[in-house]
């Protein structure tokens, strides 16, 4: 018979300490959510000051309980503040919030992480190991990861891409871009509106976003601009046709990474740039960190990528990737804790 060591009382404190954080980080999380999806977050936005509970719920049309319930949850999590018995969204909270178009835009995220298809499929896949792909997903959840990708474009573009050597004079002048894992079209939108005398070629495997994306670029008056191929990344090449190719988080996703670093190069003219924007996952020599709050946000993806039989990657896989595919002057830099950019020139 085994015996159970004798713990230290301040260490059991401390590890139930840290459960109690968790349950606090998913209330808060939770709260969000509620806050994005009815607008809440926008009503105290809009308003002239501070909200009493009384005239938050009669705006809204809400029971006066149920809403004061929410205001003090977002108040204990730290996102709304209480000011004078009313509740006010700070500037800065707004903008990371609400401000969809704005680089540091956050609130994204918890539409996804509420979806079925982060934790609830894989719990009940968790025996069974089944897979799925995008085209098994709802509507819903691909709709929630397009607007999760728009503050990567906005990052990217065009603030990333002045930073990859030789990529502002090419989209300064008339220049051909393809468009890797267009999703729903955001970031051909944003390029478009950036690089005036770009022409673009947009890829993606999956139907439904093709169809998405064809509607948004009708609506903005660019679809004489795009030209559509559904196709997978493997299976695309068409030589010297391009003078810089973008993939946004989703290089990662490819079956075959060696091949479709391969099909790039062939498609880009000489001197042409491929810039890979992915998320920075920690690499498995160095784990600390996966405990910072984008490693945990990233961990958290992971479990779908576990779905679609794939896993976030660390920086260097991509670095290595390009190098081992004959890239020049390869080269990284992050654009925030969840954001990195990889880049490489075809040889002239």
């Amino acid at each position: 018979m085994t015996t159970t060591p004798t713990l230290a009382p301040d260490d059991i404190k401390a590890a139930a300490g840290q459960l109690v954080g968790h349950a606090a980080g998913y209330v808060a999380a939770r709260t969000v959510d509620i806050g994005l999806r009815l607008d809440l977050f926008s009503t105290l936005a809009d308003a002239d000051g501070p909200l009493r509970p009384a005239e938050f719920a009669d705006r809204l049309g809400l029971d006066f309980l149920y809403a004061t319930v929410w205001l003090r949850s977002a108040h204990a999590a730290g996102v709304i503040e209480l000011v004078e018995g009313g509740y006010e969204l700070p500037d800065a909270m707004a903008v990371a919030l609400l401000a969809e178009d704005h680089p540091a835009h956050t609130g994204s995220i918890f539409g996804v992480l509420g979806q079925p298809e982060l934790f609830d499929i894989f719990t009940d896949r968790l025996g069974t190991g089944e897979r799925l792909w995008w085209d098994d997903c709802s509507p819903e959840f691909i709709a929630a990861v397009s607007a999760t990708g728009r503050p990567f474009y906005n990052r990217l573009v065009p603030g990333g891409l002045d930073k990859v050597p030789g990529a502002a004079d090419i989209l300064a002048g008339d220049c051909t871009i393809l468009e890797l894992a267009t999703g729903a079209g955001r970031g051909l939108i944003r390029m478009a509106g950036h690089y005036p005398n770009a022409t673009f070629a947009a890829i993606d495997g999956d139907a439904f976003s093709i169809d998405r994306a064809q509607l948004a670029i009708k609506e903005a008056g660019i679809d004489d601009r795009v030209e559509f191929t559904l196709s997978t990344f493997e299976e695309f090449e068409r030589p010297d046709a391009f003078d810089l190719a973008v993939i946004n988080i989703s290089m990662h996703e490819c079956r075959d990474l060696q091949q479709v670093a391969a099909n790039v190069l062939r498609s880009l003219r000489p001197g042409g740039i491929f810039v890979v924007s992915d998320f920075p996952f920690p690499t498995d020599d160095d784990t600390s960190g996966l405990r910072t709050p984008a490693g945990r946000v990233m961990s958290g993806i992971q479990f779908f990528e576990a779905l679609i039989d794939d896993q976030l990657l660390p920086t260097t896989a991509f670095v290595d990737l390009l190098n081992d595919a004959g890239f020049a002057d390869v080269a990284s830099f992050d654009l925030s804790p969840v954001h990195a950019v990889t880049y490489g020139r075809r040889p002239a």
